[in-house]
């Protein structure tokens, strides 16, 4: 019989109660009054060959749950080396993390790695920095007013400013996610573990590159065979303007 990992069972156990923290009913009712929700992102970058990221990955599939946050797992391959390939990492998950590093002057990425709408990097467990961080961006307007329609196999994204914008192209993404895997690790530092994965992002699709001035509508296929997400990001690894998830 697989085991799950200790540590990521006890954290489980609080981190409800811990994550309300992020998510009072006040701001949920005030999310709900407004014309379009501004969730916070939440990227995880993780690997099934980190002896560490369980706890992470725990709270993450937590995250996943909750109203008012995309939470998206990204998977980097440079662990597949000590004995377990990672089969949902990507190395351009790992460029992603690299690309953040670099803009923010980091000479080091590491696992568990979680960034905040693009921005505040986070070490992967520390779930009262997380709940801290999430509070912060809830609290701030975003600089994007973002609206998504979908009909038949095709879906609409409509930005507009409110107000000046940062310099810099800005990328529309459809991020394709899977959201629930249960692997079984024979290998590696976790062999003999059986971990749950959360929201699993498969594809980052580039939608359009908006020049910011004016309110503007993009189209892109869409079949809805996986939960998906909007993020309009200054590109290429800068901060998240706005964010949707795809109903």
């Amino acid at each position: 019989m697989r085991r799950k990992t200790a540590l990521a069972t006890a954290l489980s156990a609080v981190l409800s109660a811990v994550l309300g923290l992020a998510l009072p009913s006040g701001a949920l009712a005030q999310q709900g009054e407004e014309s379009s929700p501004q969730p916070v992102v939440v990227e995880l970058f993780t690997s099934q060959g980190c002896s560490s990221c369980p706890p992470a990955d725990a709270l993450l599939k937590q995250l996943a749950q909750r109203p008012g946050v995309i939470a998206l797992a990204l998977h980097v391959d440079y662990w597949d080396y000590i004995g377990w390939k990672d089969f949902f990492a990507s190395p351009s998950n790992t460029n992603r993390q690299k690309g953040y590093a670099q803009v923010n002057g980091r000479k080091m990425i590491y696992t568990p790695q979680m960034i905040v709408m693009g921005q505040q990097d986070i070490p992967g467990s520390d779930v009262m920095g997380l709940s801290e961080a999430i509070s912060a961006y809830q609290a701030r307007p975003r600089p994007v007013a973002l609206e998504l329609q979908r009909q038949g196999g095709r879906l609409t994204v409509t930005v507009a400013p409110r107000g000046a914008l940062p310099e810099g192209p800005i990328a529309i993404q459809l991020v394709r996610y899977t959201a629930l895997e249960t692997v079984e690790i024979t290998r590696g530092e976790l062999a003999g573990h059986q971990i749950d994965y959360a929201n699993i992002v498969n594809d980052f699709q580039q939608v359009a590159i908006w020049d910011g001035q004016r309110a503007s509508a993009f189209t892109v296929d869409y079949d809805g065979a996986q939960p998906a997400a909007i993020l309009v990001q200054l590109g290429p690894f800068g901060a998240v303007l706005a964010a949707a998830q795809v109903e």
